[in-house]
């Protein structure tokens, strides 16, 4: 729940920061000079690209919870198998060893989205948080492409 709230404050404060910025831009255009139209349009091109950054990574997020919600309803969300240190990290072995039974996993199941789920799991857990995004991304499209074509669930 804490990860939803800092996810929509940080949301929040973003499209303040877009309203401002692009508010600034309208004012530079309707200055009505050469330069300041180009500086105002430029200005304008940022909120745009944010906004369309912030749309597609919330799209992500929903998507991966609900796939973590239907894993989570056939009990097969991964277990916290890892070893932690006295202050509560992440062992690094212990995060390589389940990495690999994951990777593995996912290997044997290509075409499994729930392998890659969980293999996106253990890369965050190692910390590889591109790898981790592209591996979740893989599960959403495996799943999204299952439902689409009609196709019948492959159990893991």
């Amino acid at each position: 729940m804490r990860a939803k709230i800092t996810y929509l404050v940080t949301a929040a404060a973003l499209v303040v920061y877009f309203v401002l910025v692009g508010s600034r831009g309208v004012m530079l255009i309707r200055q009505g000079t050469a330069l300041t139209v180009a500086f105002g349009a430029a200005v304008l091109v940022l909120p745009v690209i944010g906004i369309w950054f912030l749309w597609k990574n919330t799209q992500f997020v929903k998507k991966a919870n609900a796939l973590a919600a239907e894993l989570d309803a056939e009990g097969g969300l991964p277990v916290d198998e890892l070893v932690r240190t006295p202050g509560g990290r992440i062992d690094r072995d212990s995060a390589d060893a389940v990495f690999a039974k994951r990777r593995e996993e996912t290997e044997d199941s290509p075409d499994d989205w729930r392998c890659w789920f969980r293999l996106a799991v253990a890369y965050h857990d190692a910390r590889d948080t591109p790898r981790a995004r592209k591996a979740m991304q893989k599960a959403i499209a495996l799943h999204e492409g299952r439902a689409q074509h009609g196709s019948p669930r492959t159990e893991s």
